[in-house]
């Protein structure tokens, strides 16, 4: 028999059967919608964290602390940075001076915002973050040899439209210290600078994200420590897919490669890539359970269809059907029920992303931070369910498989019937 008319017999047989043919499908359409909607929201998910970490690192820059990230206990030498000037494969590197316990304020004595006070190179930096500094007003200094100093867009504004200072202006930085002898008394040490640019506003997370820094040339930050040591150096890479090599030689120029800790952006992302592709799969895993469950339906379904139509059977046998014509019958009928319900949970899965990306960007605002690396106020997290043909191919054919797998014990029932006692069967 062709296949056409096994198609055709099979497809007669579901009519005639409706009610009991839709509900096989439907255990099949809520197993591909679970696999297609969890894959798609992953995917989208997963794309969304690496947008967003992408606008907060900058993939080319490679941050260098003393010690460790948790403790950052310790100081870089002069040398230390032109030891890391020297490795091949950094374009340029700076350093920066932190501040401790500094504040701002303006000529009427108003605090600004800023929580880190940082002492910088203006020209390397700019060099180094060209899309990070750019100024709102004022103009960056080249030259390394003043008083002036940069604000970021938060620290000089008390909200969107109230100024605290303008370009131009002067601003006093207050220095909290402790005397090195008796009676150790606290003190403060006062240094005035002036505005030369306010910085835009950056709206991006991440260490690169200045809206509440403020700096200040390199020697006055050396002349307010009293010493020429570093807490942080910044190493601009030509190649951040060769990132990690590049941070494995900066480690050997250390007496102590231990001593220093590197945050290296491509291999932070591409191991949160690695967690997230593994959540995904093992939650499309727990999704595919539900198809196995209608597997399980299918085959009992069609376990009592052979039963009542025992004697049909017996009649194609009697007449010159050869069991491969019954089996295949049979496993049409499943087929069907395969490619329908695929069909039907690809659209349905593409709908229950959206509906559970929709609820699940609603709870997921960001939270506000009280540090030097702030994040801004930016909307909340937008999921945008990303529907790949190769999931929703992979989801049909499998459940095709899993409908054949469980529609063929059935079918070798039905094909392997004696056609005489099958005529006898009530």
């Amino acid at each position: 028999m062709k296949v056409e008319r096994i198609l055709a017999f099979a497809w007669r047989n579901m009519k005639q059967r409706r009610l009991r043919t839709s509900l096989t499908t439907l255990g099949v359409v809520v197993g591909i919608t679970a696999i297609i909607g969890i894959a798609a929201l992953g995917e989208g998910f997963r794309v969304g964290i690496k947008n967003r970490m992408q606008q907060g690192f900058e993939l080319d820059i490679l941050v260098i602390i003393p010690g460790s990230f948790t403790a950052g206990i310790g100081e870089f030498e002069p040398q230390d940075l032109e030891n890391v000037r020297n490795v091949s494969g950094v374009e340029l590197a700076a350093a920066v001076i932190t501040i401790p316990e500094a504040s701002l304020y303006n000529q009427e004595g108003t605090k600004l915002n800023a929580l880190t006070v940082a002492g910088v190179n203006f020209s390397e930096i700019t060099s180094m973050l060209p899309e990070r500094l750019v100024p709102l007003e004022g103009e960056i200094p080249l030259n390394d040899e003043n008083d002036t100093i940069i604000l970021g867009y938060k620290a000089c504004f008390l909200n969107e439209t109230e100024s605290l200072v303008k370009v131009g202006e002067n601003v006093t930085l207050q220095i909290k210290a402790r005397m090195p002898y008796p009676p150790y008394s606290e003190v403060s040490i006062n240094k005035t600078f002036t505005v030369a640019a306010i910085l835009g506003k950056s709206g991006t997370p991440g260490l690169t994200n200045f809206d509440y820094w403020a700096f200040i040339p390199t020697r006055a930050a050396v002349n307010i420590t009293r010493k020429e040591n570093y807490n942080i150096i910044l190493a601009k890479v030509s190649d951040p897919e060769q990132s990690e090599e590049i941070a494995r030689e900066i480690e050997d120029t250390f007496e102590n490669p231990y001593a220093v800790s590197i945050l290296v952006p491509v291999a932070f992302m591409r191991q949160v890539d690695n967690i997230l592709n593994f959540v995904q799969l093992f939650l499309t895993a727990i999704a595919s359970l539900s198809l196995l469950v209608a597997g399980l339906g299918i085959m009992n379904i069609m376990t009592v269809s052979v039963m009542e139509r025992t004697r049909e059977i017996g009649i194609m046998k009697a007449i010159g059907a050869k069991d491969r014509t019954v089996l295949l019958m049979f496993l049409s009928e499943a087929i069907l029920i395969g490619v329908i319900g695929g069909l039907i949970g690809v659209l349905a899965g593409f709908g229950l992303s959206h509906v559970l990306a929709y609820m699940i960007s609603s709870f997921m605002r960001p939270q506000g931070q009280n540090t030097a690396i702030r994040a801004p106020e930016t909307g909340r997290l937008e999921i945008a369910p990303l529907f790949t043909p190769e999931w929703a191919i992979f989801a049909v054919l499998f459940g095709i498989v899993v409908c054949i797998i469980f529609g063929l014990y059935p079918a070798r029932k039905a094909a392997k019937l004696n056609p005489v006692e099958a005529l006898r069967y009530e």
